[in-house]
């Protein structure tokens, strides 16, 4: 006798992993461009995560698994705090984690565009939870200055790279920023 097998796409995954965190909130947003698109934005993670995720200044990859997605990277925000993040990074799924920060971002084709999902926010010390201040605000920012970065000609072109950057004024404040200083910063 087999089990019955269940495929999740990358959007789904990500709400069922949020599902079981406290505190998580999962925010979505569908870009009118094709997934090849809105990816290529979202996995150069040198160049392009800092435009769009309110946050993230600066992000480093130091060393890469053998063609299994796994990375570490380093981050620094846009207070000066870093962290060492472990990443998950496939097609349509990125998953970063660092002792008091996480970021997941999923991403699927349809026919409308791509749907994005994004969840993230500061750990809370000890357990599988996160501080539940600003999680879905900051989600829906990012997604917002995902999707201009998008239009934009983001990945390659540098169209609205400083802009979309630093769009939103204190978007790090509202990204939970004033929580990871409090908590001790991002390490």
């Amino acid at each position: 006798m087999s089990w019955p097998v269940a495929d999740l796409d990358p959007v789904r995954r990500l709400r069922a992993l949020a599902a079981a965190i406290p505190g998580a909130s999962v925010a979505e947003r569908v870009i009118p461009a094709p997934f090849a698109a809105v990816w290529a934005v979202v996995s150069d993670l040198e160049k392009e995560f800092g435009t769009f995720e309110p946050d993230m200044r600066h992000l480093t990859v130091e060393s890469a698994g053998p063609d299994d997605g796994r990375l570490v990277a380093r981050a620094r925000s846009r207070y000066g705090m870093r962290a060492r993040f472990d990443v998950d990074l496939r097609p349509g799924w990125c998953w970063m984690q660092s002792r008091f920060l996480l970021v997941g971002l999923a991403a699927t084709a349809v026919p409308e565009g791509t749907l994005v999902a994004q969840t993230g926010g500061v750990r809370v010390p000890g357990r599988a939870a996160l501080v539940p201040w600003g999680v879905r605000a900051a989600g829906e920012k990012a997604l917002a200055r995902l999707a201009s970065r998008v239009t934009a000609g983001g990945a390659g072109g540098d169209a609205g790279g400083d802009a979309a950057r630093d769009a939103g004024g204190d978007a790090a404040r509202d990204a939970g920023g004033d929580a990871a200083r409090d908590a001790g910063g991002a390490s």
